[in-house]
């Protein structure tokens, strides 16, 4: 197993619930419709899990997390907006305990970058989607980021986080390895492709900038940088005032690279 390495300080949920299906889950948009089951594999805060139950209903979505604690995020998003199409599960999934061909669908978002064994959980995904079904995923490469200004403190997180990533046993760069992993699964119906998230304007500049400003000092991965020796609080203090800095330049840019893989299990 591997130690997941955002962990669920609010400046990490900060991100994760900006999340849609529309901004996060747009290449799978297509397939889905009213009626199919899904499996929504590290659910998080659940933003993108309610929107994919609402374009599936009647069907219901089963969402899955590692740990309760984890999964309680997205319980309490689907009690706030009373989504009552919504099953809870905590699962591992490397090993997920459902029948074979339970579901019509199968989709992880930023999950396979942290696991273990993503081959042996692309072929778990699949065992539990039906035959003629769909598996989705989708993760980023944080070595395609790219940003303008260049300023050292954003290259320095950059190095940080790629350190503190594979330490934990996860894979930073899995967007450009989703295709690979599929194959090596045994899926012989992949389609690959890839989008991105852009920052560029003040609003959202401001909000993904103070964001890292935050992340970089409070988060899981503060304190496991702090633990492993690879950075002192002065270096992540410097790191979040070059992501301040950042944030407040007027012709500040940043863009995030994800693949993405639509699979679809042979009938």
């Amino acid at each position: 197993m591997t130690r997941y390495t955002h962990g669920h300080h609010e400046s990490v949920l900060r991100s994760h619930r900006w999340r849609t299906a529309a901004n996060s889950a747009a290449y799978l948009l297509p397939s889905l419709k009213p009626g199919l089951s899904l499996l929504d594999v590290g659910c998080g805060p659940g933003t993108i899990t309610l929107d994919l139950a609402a374009l599936v209903a009647p069907g219901r979505v089963t969402a899955a997390e590692v740990t309760e604690e984890a999964l309680a995020l997205t319980r309490a998003e689907a009690a706030k907006h009373g989504v009552e199409t919504v099953d809870f599960a905590v699962a591992d999934v490397h090993a997920l305990d459902f029948p074979d061909d339970t579901f019509d669908v199968v989709h992880a978002h930023q999950v396979l970058q942290h696991v273990a064994d993503p081959v042996r959980a692309l072929r778990e995904m699949r065992r539990v989607v039906k035959p003629g079904g769909i598996v989705a995923a989708r993760d980023s490469d944080y070595a395609a980021f790219a940003w303008f200004p260049q300023l050292p403190e954003l290259d320095e997180w950059m190095a940080l986080y790629q350190r503190i990533a594979r330490s934990n046993g996860g894979e930073p760069d899995a967007g450009r390895r989703l295709l690979s992993w599929a194959r090596a699964a045994g899926f012989t119906e992949v389609e690959a492709t890839a989008s991105t998230w852009c920052y560029a304007d003040d609003e959202t500049r401001t909000w993904w900038g103070g964001m890292w400003a935050d992340r970089i000092v409070h988060s899981d991965m503060a304190r496991q940088a702090l633990s492993a020796g690879e950075a002192s609080e002065a270096d992540l203090a410097r790191l979040s005032e070059g992501w301040r800095a950042w944030s407040t330049a007027e012709d500040g840019w940043f863009t995030i690279l994800h693949g993405e893989i639509l699979c679809q299990k042979s009938a």
